[in-house]
């Protein structure tokens, strides 16, 4: 599903009480409620199979296959994650990715933020991790395919872009995997600069709010929260600047200044800060304190 990497199979139903947009409709929360309520029996055993409303899976579907037909695409992600801080309440944190692909093997990635910036570029041939204030790069052979160039980049150097499953060759198969519960919501005509349909996507790890044209069928804004995070971090991603189908350069997918940094090998970072709508890592309860003798 959107919001975590297509390849790690994580899958998520999030709690009953998380609360859904303020723009739904009363009846929708209450048809939402009624879903989810705890019951007993047959009624429970019904309760838990997936359900996922035609509207929902027709809107997703469309984004889907407008996005699979792109030969080419350019688009703007903004990226905003959460993260603790040292007297508890969240610190927002934002990247922002100028992406780049042509189908089926090219792909450029620039990413400045809070934070050191990162370039990544990927030919059909070779993978390229550039960091420029660093001035190190990173490059080994690639497959032939986008799909599996990103697996081998998140397998081989925890290289993962939020976005992932609108790359791939088949978004819809990405975005519906392991899906328990989908419905519309409504919609909205303060997102993107256009009206838009509201969807809820639910699977075993993830609950996710997309905002999606109503007309264009372009995914414009998405917010994600964890199940296994017990501090419900909140991860949103706003996609602007949509080109389908753009003539993209040969030089769009390399970088001169990448070719003249200092080599080092292509490998998992070992350590890394937050990544964004990237499930986070389960931790142990603190341990109880012993009863006083």
């Amino acid at each position: 599903m959107m919001i975590k990497h297509g390849f790690s199979g994580h899958t998520l139903l999030i709690a009953a009480g998380l609360l859904l947009a303020a723009t739904a409709s009363a009846a929708q929360q209450a048809s939402e409620a009624k879903a989810v309520k705890p019951t007993s029996g047959k009624v429970a055993a019904r309760a838990m199979k997936p359900e996922l409303e035609a509207r929902a899976i027709a809107i997703l579907r469309a984004t889907s296959e407008r996005l699979a037909a792109a030969r080419s695409m350019s688009f703007t992600a903004l990226v905003t994650y959460e993260s603790p801080s040292r007297i508890g309440p969240a610190l927002a944190y934002t990247t922002v990715s100028e992406v780049a692909m042509q189908r089926p093997d090219k792909l450029r990635v620039i990413t400045p933020g809070d934070g050191p910036g990162s370039e990544f570029y990927y030919n059909g041939k070779t993978m390229t991790a550039f960091a420029p204030a660093e001035n190190l790069v990173a490059v080994t052979a690639a497959p032939p395919t986008i799909d599996a160039a990103l697996k081998a980049a998140f397998d081989g150097a925890a290289i993962y872009f939020p976005f992932t499953d609108l790359l791939v060759a088949d978004p819809y198969k990405a975005l519906a995997d392991g899906l328990t519960l989908a419905f519309y919501i409504g919609q909205s005509k303060v997102i993107g600069g256009t009206t838009t349909d509201m969807v809820a996507l639910v699977n075993d790890n993830v609950f996710v709010q997309v905002w999606i044209g109503s007309e264009d069928k372009l995914p414009r804004m998405l917010r994600a929260v964890y199940r296994n995070d017990p501090l419900r971090l909140r991860h949103q991603m706003e996609l602007t600047n949509w080109k389908l189908d753009p003539v993209l350069a040969p030089d769009t997918f390399s970088s001169s200044k990448a070719v003249a940094a200092t080599p080092i090998a292509f490998a998992h970072p070992g350590g890394s800060a937050a990544n964004a709508f990237k499930p986070p890592v389960k931790t142990r309860p603190a341990a109880k304190p012993a009863k006083a003798q």
